[in-house]
């Protein structure tokens, strides 16, 4: 039964009506009557409310239906109040000169009616009189059901310091240790069990079950043991796919190519998987799962939560036993509750008490969490009896949880339930970002008003509290340099999920109200059976009816669109002049279908990522209630509404990602309800805001200023950036073209904006001054400091000593002139550990950069960089030694002289770095090891770097490549000396996986044979995992290095005179069978083949050198003619630009995309097979293809198609093929018949739309008729 909550709402609606603004503007004139009686009714309601709700489930249903029509006329009355509310705010703009709404210099009273005031009284009057006829029809219901006023107990709400720590870390690590050693030694006795063992650990919800598998996966043994880990939440839907793409990290939407993705992930080698909280009992979907998991290697595991003991029967393997959870022992769950109740009276009641509430807490750590943070604000004997009589709902089955968890969620105050139950339109297992969902509470008026605080504050300390009390968890801070999205903000993303338990709790007090769509299929029954107010789309494919808004979900309240939609079409949606959104997301979209003036209720909107957008509609200055308006990296955005001055209600603008943004609209700093402002330019246009405008600002988070060489001192000294004690990030920048008249008036702007002592993160960019102001000196000012960037400061001659920011953690120093060290002798202090708490350093274009402190050396036998793991160094030729640091992981170097290169080489470094980075133009440079060192390097970038590479095919330089054992990526660039595959010292590379080669324009291929004796690489296998080969821009390739059997992605672009892939004669040649003995027929290679639905495969097809090869992509290519005997693996297959080629051929049963371009002798793709799995075919400026494949089984999977300046295509067979599947097939835009390519052969995608466009199903429309068709697509 879903919970209510009607008592919130109530409150809210009072709230509303007793509003000042609306008392103000006078906007319910003439309807006083109706206002006093809800003011009379509505506290009698919300006297009994709560007692209505909580014994709702003990009386007949007429208490449920009355409830539920109180919620709805309820949500009925925020509306009508929120449109006074507009009107009050339009009335108030209107006073204050806004004309938006003007037409032929007339005013909009008299051209739209909803605007006269005589209408609006009339229209709202109406409204209101139906609302409160339906309250006294409520109220004399209520009447009948003798409900009384519970008194509700005052709650002290602590002031929670912190939400990153986990209290009961320690606890459990102590409480789950012999069973956490009991399943590690499971795991590693099965190292030579060649069959897969799945070990499932079976528990009730709450026991603890995904923290224990944690301990388990975290574990040094086990990392140690296992090469390869992956961890997987499955939650409530058991998706192969989903799962396999968790496991190979990838976002592959086709099953069948996910499930060949994973074997290939795991094939051979000794893996660990975690499958947290199963649910399905889905033998076969299970079953699908295991046969590519067993083609692991000896040893590989699966670790398997769940608390279906059924679920458990089903995965579990051979010998191994179903691991029961113990419950939690009573030490440790009396440990936990007193921890988080932070008191206890020291007396045998109390302590009897104690010991009845962690029995009812059935060994459950997050019973006691629950339990442990209620106890935290009562402190006598009858509270706590209180609390454990209310807990002892439900003793049977798993249930005897959920009341305890019901019980810490009924025990919290109304407005933290709203907050909570919201959170039920998020996805199981979602990970939620804390700034976001605090706007949407804001957007839906769930935090109440506070007069010491700002509603951002009481919000937050509303997430802190809920964090403290187990709703919410793993709670963690990302930093943006960490993501591998790129994001312009500055500050790091505080993130946080929800526990499966916790989720329930959610969802039981929501019902269907909340909803998180993940498919179609049953949507409109969805809407049909349940109001519906909060949606969220995670993914890109699911549409909306047309009706969604107007008859389906009328009182919509948030619509969540999540990830990119591309073409999923959503104008539709905003058609309706009646909708009540208050949060609306719509990022990367390739349209802006929002009406401003149909979303008048809106709060909270999120344009986000948006590359279309160049301004926004002048109209949305009338949204007056909007609270959030997100613009982040709408990087094509070049204005703003110039009256946003009038959106009074903004609290946060995020413009940051804006580059094309000229200025900010004038008079911004009328916002004076502005907390977050992450991007304002400064424009040189009188009709821009000044920086002077960010006086009034109470600013919070990050702030990044540009354009600061429009600014005078004056303004800077108004702007009063040293009175925003709220902002923790600020960037300061200057154009790079600047040159200011006056030699010291750079300085005075920056010495004017001066910041508060509590920043966190300062950058300046471009600054011309010669000398930084004594604030950026002060410690007392950037004592907190913790990252700090200097960019392109070229005048500046003396530079704050970095030593003394004790609590730095990020340093970068790009294009600084004249700087020569991190700290000067005077500085230092030999009793203090310098640069304590630095993290990562880059330092580019330092011209006179000679030492990293002007002494070197360590101190007391202390590193100069304790904790120091990233360092990133360019252009900086007079640095001659690299700093002590014990941690470093990663190391990037860029110099003309092999300075740091060589030495680093020789260095115990190399036994520490797990990345490496060099490109060094030094062709002198000769290494030369004394030792080899043992190196854990599994990512490294070449540019340049001769010295890696032999001239001499007969002298390999294979010392130094014996280090890189464990290498997974190998990159390449620019190498002048490579002019033959480094065949010897490719052999040591026994683990890469990817290589990567561009711009080697001598590199030939491989070197030709002496004395008629076969090369190493004829008879050793070389790179035997490689399954990525990238080739770009080596003009002079022929041919490649003799593959290894694992190949599944081939890319060369730029290689001119590249011939071959796989030997220059038939794929049966003795070449290449002496090449590659039979190990490009072995299963481990390539064991997913059996999962393709294809016909018996020739023995030339088995016998194919790359059985696993899915991907070729061959483009700018003047030299290849054929390519024959292709491998029926294969499912993309691309050629761009290849002039010389004329046939193809191969039984591609398994192909989904053929892309050629630009390819002109080429004449009949026949040989190809009849393609009975391709989906799309894109064809263009191919002028003697003719003929396609028309076997009885081609294209029945197609679902797109384009054609383009192929005059010699004869498309009716193609017509006759796709006839029966036209209604299948979506049309999609349509070009007009050119005669030939335009633009002088290069093709152009810009398709135009001024022409009626043919289409495949109407032959009529085919200009050109069907021998000569140029263009056609679907």
């Amino acid at each position: 039964m879903a919970e209510y909550l009607v008592g919130p709402l109530l409150s809210k609606v009072l709230e509303k009506a007793s509003s000042f603004l609306v008392d103000m503007y006078k906007v319910m004139d003439g309807m006083e009557d109706q206002r006093e009686t809800l003011e009379r009714l509505l506290p009698a309601i919300l006297d009994v409310i709560q007692d209505a709700e909580e014994k709702k489930n003990h009386r007949s249903g007429l208490v449920c239906a009355w409830l539920k029509s109180l919620k709805k006329v309820s949500y009925e009355a925020i509306d009508v109040f929120d449109e006074f509310k507009y009107e009050s705010l339009w009335r108030e703009a209107k006073k204050k000169g806004h004309r938006n709404h003007t037409m032929l210099g007339m005013d909009s009273v008299s051209l739209f009616p909803s605007r006269n005031p005589i209408v609006f009284r009339y229209r709202m009057g109406k409204k209101l009189r139906k609302i409160v006829e339906k309250i006294k029809e409520l109220v004399s219901e209520m009447n009948s059901f003798g409900l009384v006023h519970q008194q509700e107990t005052p709650k002290q709400w602590r002031k929670t310091d912190s939400i990153m720590v986990d209290f009961d870390k320690d606890i459990v690590i102590r409480s789950r240790d012999e069973e956490k050693k009991k399943i590690i030694r499971i795991l590693l006795d099965k190292a030579n069990n060649t069959d897969l063992t799945v070990l499932p650990i079976v528990g009730m919800g709450g026991l603890g079950k995904t923290t224990f598998a944690q301990l388990i996966y975290n574990d040094p043994e086990i990392e140690k043991h296992f090469p390869l880990r992956r961890w997987c939440c499955v939650s409530d839907v058991f998706d192969v796919v989903t799962i396999a793409n968790n496991i190979c990290m990838s976002t592959e939407r086709d099953r069948e190519k996910a499930l060949q993705d994973l074997q290939k992930e795991v094939g051979g080698k000794k893996y660990l998987i975690v499958l947290d909280d199963v649910w399905e009992r889905d033998c076969d979907k299970w079953g699908k799962l295991k046969t590519c998991l067993k083609k692991g290697g000896m040893g590989s595991a699966v670790l398997t939560t769940t608390r279906d003991a059924e679920v458990a029967r089903i995965m579990v393997t051979g010998e191994v036993e179903v691991h029961n959870l113990e419950n939690l022992g009573e030490i440790y769950m009396k440990e936990i509750i007193l921890r988080r109740a932070l008191t206890l009276p020291n007396n045998d009641e109390h302590f009897g008490i104690l010991c009845k509430i962690v029995h009812g807490c059935h060994g459950s750590p997050l019973g006691a969490k629950a339990f442990g943070s209620m106890l935290s604000t009562r402190t006598t004997m009858q509270e706590w009896n209180d609390v454990l009589t209310k807990s002892n709902i439900c003793n049977e089955g798993e249930d005897k949880i959920f009341p305890i968890l019901r019980l810490s969620y009924d025990d919290l105050p109304s407005h933290m339930k709203q907050c909570f139950a919201f959170c039920a339109i998020f996805p199981k297992d979602y990970e939620i970002d804390v700034e976001t969902l605090i706007q949407l509470w804001l957007a839906h008026d769930f935090i109440p008003l506070q007069e010491e605080d700002h509603l951002e504050t009481v919000a937050q300390n509303i997430f802190k509290e809920l964090v403290w009390r187990s709703f919410f968890q793993d709670v963690n801070k990302i930093s943006q340099r960490e993501e591998n999205v790129y994001r312009s903000q500055l500050r790091d993303r505080t993130t946080c999920k929800i526990h499966d338990l916790m989720h329930d709790i959610s969802q039981s007090v929501m019902g269907k109200e909340c909803l998180s769509i993940i498919g179609s299929s049953n949507l409109k029954n969805l809407m049909r059976e349940h109001p519906l107010y909060h949606v969220l789309i995670p993914y890109t494919s699911i549409a909306l009816p047309d009706d969604f808004m107007g008859n389906e979900a009328p009182a919509l309240r948030t619509l969540l669109f999540r990830g990119y939609y591309g073409n999923v079409s959503t104008s539709h949606l905003f058609k309706y002049n009646s909708l009540q959104l208050r949060a609306l997301e719509l990022p990367r979209r390739e349209e802006l279908p929002i009406r401003p003036r149909h979303l008048q209720h809106l709060r909270y909107l999120n344009l986000s990522d948006n590359s279309n957008i160049h301004e926004l509609p002048a109209d949305i200055s009338t949204m007056y209630n909007l609270q959030t308006l997100n613009l982040s990296d709408c990087y094509n955005l070049v204005r703003l509404p110039k009256d946003m001055k009038y959106m009074t209600s903004l609290r946060h603008l995020y413009t940051n990602g804006c580059s094309k943004l000229k200025c900010m609209p004038p008079d911004l700093g009328q916002l004076t309800s502005l907390q977050a402002l992450t991007y304002f330019i400064v424009g040189a246009s009188a009709s821009c805001s000044t920086l002077r405008e960010v006086h009034s600002l109470n600013l919070s988070g990050e702030l990044e200023l540009r354009g600061l060489e429009n600014v005078s001192q004056e303004q800077a000294k108004a702007a009063n950036l040293g009175r925003k004690e709220k902002l923790t990030h600020l960037s300061l920048e200057w154009s790079g073209e600047y040159h200011a008249e006056e030699p010291d008036y750079p300085e005075k702007v920056l010495d004017a904006l001066k910041p508060h002592h509590g920043l966190h993160m300062l950058k300046v960019v471009s600054y011309k001054g010669t000398n930084f102001p004594t604030w950026m000196t002060d410690l007392s000012v950037l004592e907190n400091l913790t990252e700090l960037h200097l960019e392109g400061c070229t005048m500046c001659e003396e530079f704050p000593q970095f030593i003394h920011f004790k609590f730095l953690q990020v340093l970068y120093l790009i294009k600084l002139d004249k700087l020569q060290s991190l700290c000067c002798e005077e500085a230092r202090d030999g009793k203090v550990q310098i640069f304590p708490a630095l993290k990562e350093v880059k330092l580019i274009d330092l011209e006179r950069f000679e030492s990293w402190v002007e002494t070197e050396g360590k101190q007391e036998n202390k590193p100069t960089f304790p904790l120091l793991e990233e360092v990133e160094i360019s252009n900086c030729p007079k640095l001659s030694s690299l700093p002590e640091a014990p941690k470093l992981k990663v190391l990037k170097l860029n110099e003309n002289k092999a300075e740091l290169s060589l030495p680093l080489l020789k260095s115990r470094y190399m036994s520490q770095l797990s990345k490496l980075k060099l490109d060094v133009l030094d062709k002198e440079a000769i290494l030369q090891l004394d030792q080899i060192h043992e190196s854990s390097l599994s990512n490294m970038e070449l540019r340049h770097c001769n010295f890696f590479f032999s001239t001499i095919p007969s002298e390999p330089i294979i010392g130094i490549w014996k280090w890189f054992r464990q290498l997974v990526y190998l990159e390449i660039k620019s190498s002048d000396v490579l002019i033959y595959w480094p065949e010897e010292e490719f052999l040591c590379l026994v683990s890469l996986k990817m290589l990567a080669i561009f711009g080697c324009v001598n590199l030939i291929g491989r070197t030709t044979l002496v004395k008629g004796e076969p090369t190493r690489c004829a008879t050793d296998q070389f790179l035997p995992c490689l399954t990525s080969l990238s080739i770009c821009c080596c003009d002079n390739l022929r041919e490649l290095f003799v593959l290894p059997p694992s190949v599944t992605h081939i890319h060369v672009s730029g290689c001119r005179n590249f011939e071959f892939i796989w030997g220059k004669g038939d794929i049966e040649s003795e070449n290449v069978h002496v090449e590659h003995h039979d190990t490009f027929t072995s299963s481990e290679h390539c064991n997913d083949l059996e999962y393709r639905s294809v016909p018996e495969q020739s023995s030339s097809a088995v016998n194919h050198p790359l059985p696993c090869l899915e991907m070729i992509h061959i483009s700018f290519n003047d030299k290849m003619v054929e390519l024959q005997n292709l491998p029926p693996s294969l499912t993309s297959l691309e050629f761009h630009s290849c002039p010389k080629l004329q046939s193809l051929s191969g039984q591609l049963h398994a192909l989904k995309f053929l892309d050629i371009r630009c390819c002109n002798k080429l004449e009949s793709l026949n040989c190809l097979g009849d393609l009975p799995s391709l989906e799309r075919l894109c064809l263009v400026s191919c002028k003697r293809l003719a003929s396609l494949a028309c076997g009885p089984e081609s294209y029945s999977s197609l679902s797109t198609i384009a054609i383009r300046y192929c005059p010699a295509m004869n498309m009716k067979p193609l017509y006759e093929r796709l006839r029966p599947r036209l209604d299948i097939l979506k049309e999609r835009d349509l070009s007009h018949a050119h005669a030939k390519c335009p633009y002088g052969g290069v093709i152009h995608f810009s398709l135009g739309t001024e022409h009626k466009r043919p289409t495949l199903w109407d032959p009529k429309s085919w200009k050109y008729a069907i021998p000569g068709c140029r263009w056609l697509q679907v």
